[in-house]
């Protein structure tokens, strides 16, 4: 039996012991259905035999191929991820389009006796509601922007708002990237259509009835690009800006994100790659900061002459902050008591 679902929320209490994605691992990483194991019936080399095969020979060969590539591959399925699942246990299995590998996979599961079912329209049904709820509908909740200058300790801000109970949207960490030319982070950054998947939930979680925090950021977050709706409700929200002076906000990020100073080689090809706009003498200097790691000097000239004027000229263009932080230090204790004001003043701005 097929389970249709009409809304994203619908998925976060879909009511199942275990999501299974039985697509082969290349379709799995681009993304996936959050919470789903990744338990494939045919391996990418295995689904473009078949494939091959289907369109340069003819069905019925490729589909006998496909069917014993199937039971091999779930009967190593069996005696490995499932081998303990107790008899009660009810999975919820989808693959591309809801067709033979989901269907395939839950007909063996059925016949050992567990409650099996799949998703209707599979994978593609699922992000056609992504798209939707990104792409199609009006952004759900109020916004409220957190802005301020590089180095103002905005998404720790917003952590902390979070853990204060008030309703918080992290792009860059579904981004996993800190948004500016130093924000790579190791582990790399998700596709396009993982990132929309992480922002699409988060999105269905929100309570429209209260206001959301979001950092105020570019449209694109390193490679990520922020869906239309988005994007337009944080262009037309009312903007909070921290503000703190450049000294303490070098501290900042030098004893924050420890990984950006780290790699003096790295530090020396982002600094090269401004080249088209920041002088040369300046980038010379930068560079003898970077290699006599002087990160504290090295990150007040980049604020100083790249970073704070960039955020200017958006102030410029009209999006002028509604209320004004005011920190002179960004320690720990100095954070916390600001993330009880932005709380208060987050309240006051909403209406709530």
């Amino acid at each position: 039996m097929a389970v249709t679902f009409t809304a994203l929320a619908q998925i976060l209490d879909h009511g199942f012991d275990d999501i299974i994605d039985v697509r082969a691992p290349a379709e799995w990483a681009e993304d996936h259905i959050p919470g789903a194991v990744s338990l494939p019936v045919l391996d990418d080399e295995e689904r473009a035999r078949v494939g091959t095969i289907y369109k340069q020979v003819n069905p019925f060969t490729a589909r006998k191929l496909g069917a014993a590539l199937v039971a091999q591959n779930a009967a190593r399925h069996l005696q490995g991820p499932l081998a303990d699942k107790p008899g009660g246990w009810r999975p919820l299995v989808y693959c591309w389009r809801g067709g033979q590998r989901s269907g395939s996979f839950a007909s063996i599961l059925s016949q050992i006796g567990w409650r099996v079912e799949t998703i209707a329209g599979g994978y593609k049904s699922y992000r056609a509601l992504v798209v939707d709820r990104l792409y199609g509908q009006a952004f759900p909740s109020p916004v409220v922007l957190l802005d301020g200058n590089t180095g103002s300790a905005k998404t720790v801000l917003l952590q902390m708002l979070g853990a204060r109970g008030v309703q918080v949207i992290d792009l860059e960490g579904l981004a996993r990237h800190r948004g500016s030319l130093f924000g790579g982070m190791t582990e790399g950054q998700p596709t396009q259509k993982a990132f929309e998947t992480g922002l699409a939930m988060a999105v269905a979680r929100l309570d429209p009835a209260r206001p959301v925090v979001i950092e105020a950021e570019s449209s694109r977050i390193g490679q990520s690009r922020v869906p239309v709706s988005v994007w337009k409700a944080m262009l037309d929200a009312p903007r909070i800006e921290i503000a703190a002076p450049l000294s303490a906000r070098a501290q900042f990020l030098v004893t924050r994100y420890p990984d950006l100073v780290a790699d003096t080689d790295q530090l020396r090809s982002v600094i090269a790659s401004l080249r088209r706009l920041q002088p040369a003498e300046r980038l010379a200097e930068w560079q003898g900061l970077a290699e006599a790691r002087d990160h504290v000097g090295l990150a007040e000239g980049l604020m100083t002459h790249h970073y704070d004027p960039r955020y200017r000229r958006n102030r410029d263009q009209g999006r002028v902050p509604v209320a004004r932080l005011d920190l002179d230090v960004l320690d720990d204790a100095a954070l916390s008591q600001a993330a009880d004001n932005l709380s208060a003043l987050i309240a006051q701005i909403s209406g709530r």
